[in-house]
């Protein structure tokens, strides 16, 4: 006599709604399998209700939530720990480290975008008047003595008695209007610089353009003035058009950026594991591995900097210090319990490695601002 099966017949996975073939993925299946092997999708043929779809939700949730609480207590109590398990296959129990790192990064980013008062930095944006010499002259003047505030003035009253202000804003004017009349020709003038001179020739014709003439479509500018329409210029006048938005506001600017950087941090790693992979060559790791090593320690650095921030916001204290001399022992002794090398060996990769990290952080950095002055 054949044993029967012993499942679970509840709800939608009562026997009378259990199917011979997976409705997903169409794999032969038998009346004992609650889900299909081959993709994991439940084995019922009932329709789904509201209290079914809410109990799947929930189900879901606390799943995840366990994944979730699993792999926070093993990154902040076994550094390096959990990469030896998720590399070696315990891997259902942990949540996936990319995507681990990936919300992290961005709730942090967020949380930074959403409080910082970065509309502050309007007050410095782009005001410069006619007056702008003399309004530099006395941010220099106050600053000085009592005796070299007077000496100062006097001089300033002697130059401007000359007119030398008018003069130069005069002859700045006189310039511009001969560059407004024919840009085409001055952009020509360029052609035997060299490619930032052209560059930072090029800005100055289409700041004019597009604060003077308001031509802010490059396309309206190639045919009102005949300008040639190559990629140098049009790249010129993108820039152009982003430095002046960037200098009208500046706090916009600076939240933009910020929103970026989840996005840099996922260009960065890959290419600082290559020197993790390179200084343990003789390892038995592959280059995945040490990624996955590289994840699971970047993603300890946000959790910090988010309890950080929290600490900071509620009690309105500076405790980053603190936790970024946390992580730096954390990842002292993620290095050691997962490579298995001596105090000394670890130290001088640990040295190195930081060193490298923060040179990659830095290019990396000065990477985004640059490209974000052609695309903001």
């Amino acid at each position: 006599m054949e044993t029967k099966p012993q499942v679970n017949t509840s709800g939608r996975y009562k026997l009378q709604y259990r199917g011979v073939e997976c409705l997903n993925c169409k794999h032969p299946l038998d009346i004992s399998d609650k889900y299909c092997p081959n993709c994991a999708q439940a084995n019922s043929t009932k329709k789904l209700s509201l209290k079914d779809f809410i109990d799947e939700f929930f189900s879901n949730v606390i799943s995840y939530d366990s994944k979730l609480l699993k792999t926070l207590g093993a990154l902040l109590l076994r550094p390096g720990r959990i990469t030896r398990d998720y590399i070696e296959g315990k891997r259902v129990s942990y949540t996936n480290p990319f995507r681990f790192l990936l919300s992290l990064s961005i709730i942090y980013f967020l949380l930074m975008g959403f409080s910082g008062d970065f509309d502050r930095l309007d007050r410095f944006a782009d005001t410069a008047t006619d007056d702008i010499l003399n309004f530099e002259a006395e941010d220099v003047i106050q600053n000085l003595d009592s005796l070299e505030q007077k000496e100062a003035r006097g001089i300033l009253n002697q130059l401007d008695s000359l007119k030398i202000g008018k003069f130069i804003s005069d002859q700045a004017r006189k310039k511009d209007s001969m560059i407004l009349a024919d840009p085409k020709k001055e952009l020509e003038k360029l052609s035997d610089k060299n490619f930032f001179g052209r560059h930072l020739g090029k800005q100055k014709v289409f700041r004019l353009l597009i604060e003077r003439d308001t031509a802010y479509i490059f396309d309206d500018i190639v045919q009102k003035h005949g300008i040639k329409n190559s990629r140098e210029n049009r790249m010129s006048f993108s820039s152009t058009k982003s430095l002046i938005k960037v200098q009208r506001q500046p706090g916009e600017y600076v939240s933009s950026l910020i929103s970026k950087l989840p996005f840099t941090t996922f260009f960065l790693l890959p290419v600082f594991t290559v020197f993790i992979w390179l200084i343990y060559i003789r390892k038995k790791y592959t280059y995945t591995d040490h990624l996955i090593f590289s994840f699971h320690n970047q993603s300890l650095l946000f959790i910090l900097l988010i309890i950080s921030y929290l600490i900071d916001t509620i009690f309105g204290v500076g405790s980053g210090g603190i936790f970024l001399l946390i992580f730096g022992i954390y990842l002292y002794k993620a290095m050691r319990n997962y490579y298995e090398q001596g105090r000394f060996k670890t130290i001088v990769k640990y040295l190195f490695l930081n060193t490298i990290f923060i040179i990659l952080a830095i290019i990396g950095v000065v990477i985004l601002f640059t490209a974000s002055i052609f695309t903001y």
